[in-house]
């Protein structure tokens, strides 16, 4: 990584498989980023632990099936840093150290704290849970980061970092870290399987990884447009989450069949088939990467590993920096 360029630091839990949700969400922004930034990339798995699935499932770990997916897709270890989060410990030693300084309601008022305060039981209102964005926090000062990408939902979060940033910086007198800056991610929402928000927690994903067979009969069950009943009813695309996954993966065809569907032209089935076509047809390099990344496992291990070291050089540079400022 080129070290006149500024610092990005962004991650993934590695609560579930990778799906085309996360992909334009985020990692699609992550491909581009990498080469105008230098930037880590982490597969967050202490950010992990605040689920309860895993709790309950110990083995639900997805770290290396992520990593596999992450090199697949063309993160480049030689243009970014890519690591496991646990295997970078600083990030632990800094969320305790800037724990002492972040006032309590801060973290209380945090919307992923607020809005399942009252949907959780309260033994999982654990203290991970609510320190889950100062955690957030730590992960991005600890690399001095300067640009975060997050969608307009994030932001808060974001800001959060900026409070304690600023807040350490004047409770001791060092100009220690820089305020990061959002770096807005223009990312389409992408439907599930169900018409609402694709999401591992809702069970409507598709999988980077589920092979041309898997996909096609996931899209068949996908819901369409509900005001159209027969195959010749006029259609609304805009309310058919095929639709949108027609724009994204069948551009050049996308608009006639909107035009075809408002006719009722095309019917739901063959509009699915076409539609499943075009996305296989856009993963196919992925899935022949990735199966031939599958074949090397020490390779995916070593990239790890040396993600990991380089970002425990930073991050050990930094806490050392914070805990002399703190007279420890």
């Amino acid at each position: 990584m080129k070290s006149n360029q500024p610092i990005l630091v962004s991650g993934v839990q590695p609560s579930g498989v990778l799906h085309l949700g996360n992909y334009h969400g985020a990692i699609k922004n992550w491909l581009s980023l990498q080469h105008t930034h230098r930037s880590f990339f982490m597969i967050a798995d202490f950010h992990a632990l605040t689920s309860q699935a895993h709790v309950q499932d110990p083995r639900a770990n997805y770290r290396y099936a992520m990593a596999l997916d992450l090199l697949a897709l063309g993160i480049d270890p030689e243009q970014a840093c890519l690591f496991y989060q646990s295997d970078v410990p600083q990030h632990a030693e800094l969320h305790l150290l800037l724990s002492m300084i972040t006032p309590l309601q801060w973290l209380h008022r945090t919307p992923s704290f607020k809005d399942k305060e009252d949907k959780l039981s309260h033994e999982w209102l654990t203290h991970g849970f609510l320190g889950y964005p100062l955690l957030m926090s730590a992960d991005i000062l600890l690399y001095k980061a300067q640009a975060v990408p997050v969608g307009t939902d994030q932001l808060p979060h974001l800001e959060l970092t900026r409070e304690i940033a600023r807040r350490f910086n004047h409770l001791y007198g060092v100009a220690q870290f820089p305020i990061p800056e959002a770096t807005l991610t223009d990312s389409p929402l992408l439907p599930g399987l169900d018409g609402e928000k694709m999401s591992k927690s809702h069970g409507n994903t598709i999988h980077l990884s589920d092979d041309a067979d898997t996909l096609t009969q996931k899209i068949k069950r996908m819901k369409t447009d509900p005001k159209r009943i027969r195959r010749d009813d006029p259609g609304t695309p805009e309310d058919c989450p095929v639709f949108t996954y027609q724009q994204l993966y069948n551009a050049s065809e996308s608009e006639q069949l909107g035009v075809d569907c408002r006719a009722g032209r095309i019917g739901c089935v063959d509009c699915k088939a076409r539609c499943a076509q075009a996305v296989n047809h856009t993963l196919a390099e992925f899935h022949d990467t990735r199966q031939r990344l599958s074949h090397q496992p020490q390779k995916i291990h070593d990239t790890m590993n040396a993600g990991a070291e380089q970002a425990r050089t930073v991050a050990t540079a930094t806490v050392s920096e914070v805990k002399q400022a703190m007279q420890l």
